[in-house]
């Protein structure tokens, strides 16, 4: 099987391996908000590549909530012209995601940029969603959990309680799927972006179950992509939209 994560409109690249012929396990955030290498993307081209920098300067200072008050003034006074704008970048990458993933097997959660109730709606005949609910692919028993911690106030992201409660619901994995990365500093913390995402939830139930394979993604450009957790390997399947590339399990 193959895993990717953080495809951000990257949906050509998704069509080419969506091709070839193996089980694929895509781990969220399909859509490209922002891309803070560029500064492209669906907030970029409704706010503008200045007002974008501005926000990716206070994300880097892991002062989210300015970010997100920063957000919310761009935003005053436009109403409903700008929530209709968004709504229809949104829908148009998720309908180009659908053609890239059509014929394929392929299993899909989310991530905290993603509209959860549009992406599952969108996905073609033989896709499935899955959140907080466990699939046997290949003969492993594999749990899927979607989203990620609050930070900017993201559609897909949810609390700690509420990942822990999806997570608590899955038992025993032989390979656990998140977006969130575990609160383990080298693979949490994006040496780019300069902060840290991580979920204490995630470790715990690591640390608990003893899966031997977790997979996430979130964390664009981590102090290590493989660490060991007890007898668990945690490996970032990479940040797909720059590298085009996916894990093969095993």
């Amino acid at each position: 099987m193959l895993l990717v994560s953080d495809v951000h409109g990257a949906n050509d690249a998704l069509a080419r391996v969506a091709s070839m012929g193996e089980p694929l396990l895509v781990l969220g955030d399909l859509l490209n908000l922002v891309d803070y290498r560029t500064m492209d993307g669906i907030l970029a081209e409704l706010f503008g590549k200045e007002m974008v920098a501005r926000v990716a300067r206070l994300r880097a200072r892991g002062d989210h909530r300015e970010a997100r008050a920063e957000w919310r003034r761009a935003g005053a006074g436009s109403g409903e012209d700008l929530r209709a704008a968004f709504n229809a970048s949104v829908q148009a990458s998720y309908l180009e995601t659908r053609r890239a993933l059509e014929g394929a097997e392929a299993y899909v959660t989310y991530g905290n940029v993603d509209r959860p109730d549009l992406l599952a709606a969108v996905l073609p005949d033989g896709v499935t969603f899955v959140d907080g609910e466990v699939v046997e692919i290949e003969g492993y028993r594999v749990g899927f959990v979607g989203g990620a911690i609050v930070t900017t106030g993201g559609p897909g992201e949810v609390s700690e309680d509420d990942l822990a409660a999806k997570l608590e619901g899955l038992g025993p994995v032989d390979i656990l799927c998140t977006h969130s990365a575990p609160a383990v500093p080298q693979l949490a913390t994006d040496v780019v972006a300069g902060f840290a995402k991580q979920s204490q939830a995630v470790l715990d139930y690591v640390e608990r179950f003893r899966p031997p394979f977790h997979y996430f993604g979130d964390i664009h450009q981590p102090q290590a992509t493989e660490w060991r957790v007890g007898s668990t390997l945690c490996r970032n399947v990479g940040y797909f939209r720059a590298t085009g590339r996916p894990v093969r399990h095993g």
